[in-house]
């Protein structure tokens, strides 16, 4: 039985928090998702434990993931939010309870959903990132444009041991096919920086074609990053529920698999699956 930590789960409760990228949304997922729903599917796909990533940028959003956390046994961490633009708040959040709850192991901000691609080089949030640098606390960067990586560039300056990883691979070009472009660029540069990974997730929706995404599609952008960024640096993330818009959380699962159980030998995919994300987030 292959041992797998699932790193990107959602939850949230449209009664609980505000989710302001839902508003207008006219899928599945403009509506509240509970970790309960997701049993069957991590039954059938082998999910062993899960880390839950912050899906809004207020601290109710975070309470809810703790709460879930301390309510579900293979739950075993939570990416959180904190007021990033704010460094005396995210310093008072942290030392009066993030850093004592055992489940907090990384922090997100949506950076995609913000208008200004250089967001997190704002003074302020780079003195909030010195704080997760110097508490050890890892950031989950969502670039979505190439202007994002090059930003997330810029911080590793700024910040040089603040350990990060690139949600969804920072967006590939599955869907024009493109090998590899401006993404591929920035992403070898990345790749040089040893505090940089890799996150192998959100690529069915990213590839643009919900019904018949399949292994052959993602491929070769898994291969680029694990040939980059090593097998000691890239782990994966089912993106529930989010990744229902492509197909269920089993053929997800299942199309990962088949991918990195291909390029790799089981030594090392155990590492892609199970190690790397255990390290990367100190579960």
């Amino acid at each position: 039985m292959q041992r797998i930590i699932d790193t990107h789960i959602h939850v949230w409760d449209l009664q609980r928090a505000a989710y302001p990228w839902l508003q207008n949304d006219t899928s599945v997922l403009n509506q509240t998702w509970h970790i309960e729903q997701l049993n069957e599917g991590r039954e059938q796909a082998g999910i062993s434990y899960g880390v839950l990533v912050q899906a809004s940028s207020n601290l109710e959003d975070t309470q809810l993931m703790l709460e879930t956390a301390y309510q579900t046994s293979w739950i075993k961490g939570v990416v959180a939010w904190l007021p990033l633009k704010d460094p005396n708040a995210t310093l008072e959040i942290l030392e009066v309870q993030l850093l004592k709850e055992k489940y907090c192991k990384g922090i997100r901000h949506q950076i995609h959903d913000e208008q200004d691609s250089k967001w997190l080089l704002q003074p302020a949030v780079i003195d909030s990132l010195s704080i997760l640098e110097e508490k050890n606390i890892p950031f989950d960067v969502v670039a979505v444009l190439p202007e994002h990586i090059e930003t997330a560039l810029a911080v590793a300056e700024k910040v040089p041991d603040l350990k990060m990883v690139f949600d969804h691979l920072s967006q590939p070009p599955i869907k024009t096919k493109e090998q590899f472009g401006r993404w591929g660029e920035l992403m070898k540069v990345a790749a040089q920086h040893k505090n940089f990974y890799a996150k192998i997730s959100g690529l069915g929706t990213t590839s643009g074609d919900f019904e018949n995404w399949s292994a052959t599609d993602i491929k070769p952008y898994v291969h680029f990053a694990l040939q980059h960024f090593g097998t000691d640096r890239c782990f994966c993330g089912g993106d529930w529920p989010v990744a229902l818009l492509a197909g269920s959380y089993t053929k997800v699962w299942n199309v990962y698999k088949e991918v990195i159980n291909d390029l790799l030998d089981p030594f090392d995919s155990d590492k892609v699956f199970y190690s790397n994300a255990q390290h990367f987030y100190n579960l």
